[in-house]
C-alpha cells in the first residue's frame, strides 16, 4: 500500500515538470506608458515562457495607433512591479518580423532563449550570460517588472505598453481539476479500505 501512495505522490509531483508554458498577458495603452500619453491606440499581448524548452512565445494585436510602428519589444526589469521604465531585454531594435510602418496589426512569433540573438546584447552583458539573461527575463515576467511596448513615429519612446502579468490561462481547466479530484477520491477510498 505504501508503494501505491508513493507512486501516486510521484505522479502528482511530476505533472508540473511536463507543464506547458506559463502565460502572461497585458493590455496595451498610452495611459500605461511612462510618461502617459493620450494615444487612442490599444492592444493586447500574450507572452508564454516555457522553462523546459527555453522558448518564448509572443503574440500581439494592436490598432488605432497615431503613427506607423517603428519597434516593439519587451523591457525588463523595473525596480518595482507595474511601474517605472527599464531597458530593452529582447531583440533590438524590434522583434523579428514585427509589422513596421502600420497603425494596426498582429504578431505571433517564437523565440529560442538559448540564442543570444533573442536578446538585446546590452541586456545579456548586464546579466553576464545568455542563460542569466533568460533567468532575469523569466523572473521579471513572474514578478510583474517586465512590460511589452510598441513604439511609433509619433511616439518614439513608446505609444502603447502594458505590464505582463500571469494570465488566466494558467488556471487548470475544469477537466484537469475533475481528473485530480477523481484521483484524490480514489486515494481516499483506498485509505478507508486499508484502515
Amino acid at each position: 500500500m505504501k508503494f501505491l501512495y508513493a507512486m501516486l505522490t510521484i505522479s502528482l509531483l511530476a505533472a508540473p515538470a511536463a507543464a506547458s508554458p506559463v502565460w502572461y498577458s497585458a493590455t496595451l495603452s498610452g495611459a500605461a506608458e511612462n510618461p502617459p500619453n493620450a494615444s487612442p491606440g490599444t492592444g493586447t499581448a500574450m507572452v508564454g515562457y516555457d522553462a523546459a524548452t527555453h522558448m518564448l512565445k509572443v503574440k500581439v494585436s494592436f490598432s488605432g495607433l497615431t503613427g506607423g510602428t517603428t519597434a516593439s519589444h519587451i523591457h525588463c526589469c523595473t525596480a518595482a512591479p507595474m511601474s517605472g521604465n527599464a531597458g530593452v531585454a529582447t531583440e533590438v531594435p524590434t522583434f523579428s518580423g514585427f509589422p513596421l510602418g502600420v497603425t494596426s496589426g498582429t504578431y505571433d512569433e517564437m523565440f529560442d532563449l538559448t540564442l543570444a540573438a533573442s536578446f538585446n546584447p546590452a541586456f545579456v552583458t548586464a546579466q553576464g550570460s545568455v542563460a542569466a539573461a533568460e533567468m532575469a527575463l523569466a523572473a521579471g515576467l513572474a514578478s510583474g517588472t517586465a512590460y511589452l511596448n510598441i513604439h511609433t513615429a509619433d511616439h518614439p519612446t513608446g505609444e502603447i505598453r502594458g505590464f505582463l502579468t500571469p494570465a488566466s490561462s494558467n488556471v487548470p481547466e475544469p477537466a484537469t481539476l475533475a481528473l485530480i479530484g477523481a484521483g484524490l477520491l480514489g486515494v481516499w477510498r483506498l485509505r478507508r479500505k486499508a484502515a
